[in-house]
């Protein structure tokens, strides 16, 4: 099998991330295998870290049984069995044979070129030069040193070597470009599904009948579920919806009576919310890691018309003039009800937002992306 780039990220067809937003992109002209998530923290005895284990035990046995046999739109799928140990360097050694092994057959050059490496995880640095690459690349998307769920001081050396390992280094932030040599970071900012977003959705049938301020993503250790909890008791008129997994106690939030929490939703029907809540909400504690984030809901909220109430973090940079910014109770909820009550402009202003995000798709994204690893 010869092909163009090797991708170690999270799981494939997950809630897409940036990374995988941008492979869809190349899979028109690019042969692509995808690495699943190679571990970054060490699991625990709970439920969800034994669900997770078994996951992988079943995804690696439907990969070997469905080898070669990648569906259109999608990349060759590898889900490897690996020791999630990363502060381990006995750990390290073993995966890296394990892993060399796996994928060295897939990595015949023919009369082609050599593939490209890509890793959006610092677990994948003691393959980078073991497997015949032309070139690596990292794409960094978060600040492993801060994020919720990670083993940051394994982590975070394995990043430092990575970095010093990699031809080029992308990130998805300036801030996180200040972590890397200058010489060889660029910034890539994220991109939006501007079409999915922006085109005009059917309200889901369990949205609540407003007035609504809703939020999807993670309830994770960043989102400031004070704030949340003093807003929606200062607003007890309003519906406070909240949409996506949760990887922390959200009791306190359950317990208010206009807090609606309605779990996971697939990202295709994400729109059906957006378009049609009044206010979007990026409640987020100030902290290293949001300083860093660019989050993928920002431009989406944007694309979806949705008027956007936030706490101040830097990739609110660029669209500032279009969303209220503030970090308190008080100011929430003042900008909250200010939103509702542009009811007059609210078709100029919904335009307005769509337009400005209508040229950050992730088709181009992954043009510009392109003429970089051509440069490779």
């Amino acid at each position: 099998m010869n092909i163009d780039m090797l991708v170690f990220g999270e799981d494939w067809g997950k809630h897409p991330s940036s990374t995988q937003h941008l492979i869809k992109h190349l899979l028109t002209d690019q042969e692509v295998v995808w690495v699943n998530s190679l571990g970054l923290r060490r699991p625990r005895l709970n439920l969800r870290d034994l669900k997770r284990v078994w996951t992988k035990l079943h995804d690696y046995f439907i990969s070997e049984s469905k080898a070669d046999q990648a569906e259109p739109q999608t990349p060759q799928l590898v889900s490897p069995l690996t020791l999630p140990l990363p502060g381990s360097s006995i750990a390290r050694w073993c995966n890296q044979r394990l892993l060399s092994r796996k994928l060295s057959p897939l990595l015949s050059s023919g009369d082609k070129q050599r593939p490209l490496l890509w890793t959006s995880l610092p677990s994948a640095v003691d393959l980078v030069g073991n497997l015949g690459e032309r070139a690596a690349i990292y794409y960094c998307g978060d600040d492993f040193s801060a994020l919720d769920g990670v083993d940051h001081e394994p982590v975070e050396k394995m990043e430092q070597e990575l970095a010093a390992k990699c031809q080029l280094i992308i990130t998805a932030s300036a801030t996180l470009a200040k972590k890397f040599p200058a010489h060889k970071t660029m910034v890539l900012p994220h991109g939006v599904d501007y079409e999915l977003f922006s085109t005009p959705a059917v309200v889901a049938e369990d949205l609540p009948s407003g007035p609504v301020a809703g939020f999807y993503g993670a309830l994770a250790g960043w989102f400031d579920q004070h704030l949340m909890i003093e807003t929606a008791r200062l607003l007890p008129h309003w519906k406070f919806v909240l949409i996506g997994p949760a990887h922390t106690d959200i009791s306190a939030l359950l317990a208010e009576p206009n807090i609606v929490w309605l779990g996971p939703r697939p990202h295709q029907e994400l729109p059906r919310y957006s378009q049609h809540w009044d206010v979007g909400l990026l409640p987020f504690l100030r902290n290293k890691q949001i300083n860093a984030c660019n989050p993928l809901k920002l431009r989406e909220y944007l694309a979806a018309g949705s008027p956007v109430v936030s706490t101040d973090f830097p990739s609110l940079d660029g669209y500032r003039d279009l969303i209220r910014v503030g970090n308190s109770a008080a100011y929430f909820v003042q900008a909250i009800e200010a939103q509702y009550h542009c009811k007059y402009h609210a078709k100029l202003l919904r335009d307005i937002r769509q337009k400005r995000v209508a040229r950050e798709s992730w088709y181009n994204r992954a043009e510009d992306l392109k003429e970089v690893l051509a440069a490779l």
